[in-house]
């Protein structure tokens, strides 16, 4: 397995960062490695996500990663990371 971000989820992450930045820098950088982080057990156990089936044939996952959620897609030997945000944005 390898893990691929998609440019949608490296662009969350800087957001995530920029806006933790203002209020307490040493939060922003705890936070974007615990979520750059988060991927790795997925290298290891895939399908560990729950499915979301809106996103059917697509095997689209999510995982929450302390006040986080973090979409991703199993294709292949893939795990493609598709977006981060927090718990409280409206999405």
């Amino acid at each position: 397995m390898e893990i691929k971000w998609t440019a949608k989820a490296q662009s969350d992450l800087i957001r995530v960062h920029d806006f933790l930045t203002s209020v307490n820098k040493a939060a922003a950088i705890r936070t974007v490695q615990t979520l750059s982080a988060a991927p790795l057990q997925l290298l290891q156990y895939p399908r560990v996500g729950e499915r979301l089936e809106e996103f059917e044939p697509r095997d689209v996952r999510r995982i929450i990663v302390g006040a986080y959620e973090m979409r991703y897609e199993v294709a292949g030997s893939t795990v493609f990371i598709l977006r981060i945000w927090h718990g409280r944005e409206d999405r």
